[in-house]
C-alpha cells in the first residue's frame, strides 16, 4: 500500500573528478584493519551469527502485539458485559438510568454497536500479481492497493445507502479511520495485508451501482485492466455483522462552541 499513483523521473548526475588528497594514502591502512576485524569476528563466531542474540523479527513482533491486543479486547468485552448486566439488575423500573439504557439500545444500530444481518455486497481489493518486470509506463507503486482505493470503496458504499459495513471483519463506525503505513493497512489498532475485503449491508443493486458510478473507482478499474490489480464485487444473499465493541470516545476532536 503506497501513497499514490504516478510516474517518477530519475535524474542521473556523473560525479566530478577530484585530485588525489592525503586520504588516498590511508585507504590501504583502513582496508587492512577492516580485514583484520573480519577475521577476528569469524574466529569468534565459529560459524554462528553474532547478531542473532536479542534480534527481533518485525513480523513476529507485530503478531505478538496483535495477540496481546486481541486478548485485552476480549477481556474488555467481558467486563463491559458484566457491567451492563449488573446495571440492568440494580436499576429500578422507571429510573433515569433505565431510560438512558433504553435510549442507548435504540441508538445502538445507528452507531454500529448492534449486530446486523441481511443481504449486501462484498468487495475485494488486491495487489497485482506480477512476477516479471513492471509494465512499460508504470512503476511498482502502481501495482499495489492504496489507502485512497480502500477509502473510495467505503465512501461509495456509504453514499449508496449501506446501513452497516465491515472492513477485514471489523465493524466500520463513525470513528473508524482507514490508514496505511508502508504496504499494510491499519484499522482500529490492527494491521492487515492484502487482499482487503469490505462488506456492506443494503440493497445489492444500489450498492453495485454506487461502486460502478464512483469516479475514484473508475480510475482504479483502469489500473485493474492495465496492470492486473485485484478487484472483485459479489452479491451476498446473507451477511452477518457483529456490533462494534471498541471505544467510540473522541480523543482529539472537540465540539465547537456555538
Amino acid at each position: 500500500m503506497g501513497t499514490g499513483r504516478g510516474l517518477a523521473r530519475v535524474h542521473l548526475r556523473l560525479p566530478r573528478l577530484r585530485r588525489p588528497s592525503g586520504w588516498s594514502a590511508l585507504v590501504p591502512v583502513v582496508l587492512a584493519v577492516a580485514g583484520l576485524l573480519a577475521t577476528l569476528s569469524a574466529q569468534t563466531a565459529r560459524g554462528t551469527d553474532l547478531r542473532s542474540v536479542g534480534r527481533t523479527d518485525t513480523a513476529d513482533l507485530i503478531r505478538e502485539q496483535q495477540y496481546r491486543a486481541d486478548l485485552q479486547q476480549r477481556q474488555v468485552q467481558a467486563l463491559r458485559a458484566k457491567v451492563q448486566a449488573l446495571t440492568a439488575r440494580v436499576s429500578p423500573t422507571g429510573s433515569v438510568l433505565q431510560r438512558l439504557r433504553s435510549d442507548a439500545d435504540r441508538l445502538a444500530p445507528l452507531a454500529g454497536l448492534a449486530p446486523e444481518r441481511g443481504p449486501g455486497v462484498q468487495v475485494q481489493l488486491d495487489d497485482a500479481a506480477h512476477a516479471g518486470p513492471v509494465p512499460n509506463g508504470f512503476t511498482a507503486d502502481d501495482l499495489v492497493v492504496h489507502q485512497q482505493d480502500v477509502q473510495a470503496v467505503v465512501n461509495a458504499l456509504w453514499a449508496s445507502g449501506a446501513r452497516a459495513m465491515t472492513l477485514m471483519d471489523q465493524r466500520v463506525v463513525s470513528t473508524s479511520a482507514v490508514r496505511c503505513v508502508g504496504n499494510v493497512l491499519i484499522l482500529q489498532g490492527r494491521v492487515y495485508s492484502p487482499p482487503y475485503v469490505i462488506r456492506a449491508l443494503g440493497d445489492p443493486v444500489r450498492l453495485q451501482r454506487g461502486l460502478q458510478d464512483s469516479p475514484q473507482l473508475r480510475i482504479y478499474r483502469e489500473y485493474v485492466d492495465a496492470v492486473g490489480l485485484g478487484y472483485d464485487v459479489s452479491v451476498q444473499p446473507q451477511l452477518t455483522m457483529a456490533g462494534y465493541s471498541g471505544s467510540i470516545e473522541l480523543r482529539y476532536a472537540k465540539a465547537v462552541a456555538s
